[in-house]
């Protein structure tokens, strides 16, 4: 943790919610690979148990995001929300073995649409 107390607070954030966003995916769905044949209580278990460190990253990266690098909650939850689509395609991709789809890259460029109208100042 060392190395993130040297970059920016805004940069610590991005950072943080990156590292959260990636547990998060596998809990909300890499049990669709891993434990496909486990009874669905089971899954949501070793969901919980991931997502444990999901939270553990996400909190302080939303805090510090909020208190130190100045973003709204607003700000915080459009930035999560490209960063949700960040991984989530890659992990779909390789992980999953879904096929890339032009709606990926739509679903991009509305991100980028959101992050200009929410980061914008006025």
């Amino acid at each position: 943790m060392h190395f993130l107390s040297t970059l920016p607070f805004s940069l610590q954030t991005v950072c943080l919610l990156i590292a959260s966003n990636v547990f998060m995916t596998f809990a909300w769905y890499g049990h669709l690979k891993n434990m496909a044949t486990a009874p669905w209580y089971l899954a949501a278990l070793a969901s919980w148990g991931i997502a444990l460190f999901e939270y553990l990253l996400q909190v302080p990266g939303n805090r510090i995001g909020f208190q130190q690098a100045g973003f709204s909650v607003a700000q915080l939850k459009i930035t999560q929300e490209v960063i949700t689509l960040s991984v989530f395609v890659p992990f779909a991709m390789v992980y999953l073995g879904e096929p890339l789809k032009l709606d990926y890259l739509w679903a991009g460029l509305c991100m980028v649409g959101a992050v200009y109208f929410i980061f914008r100042s006025g």
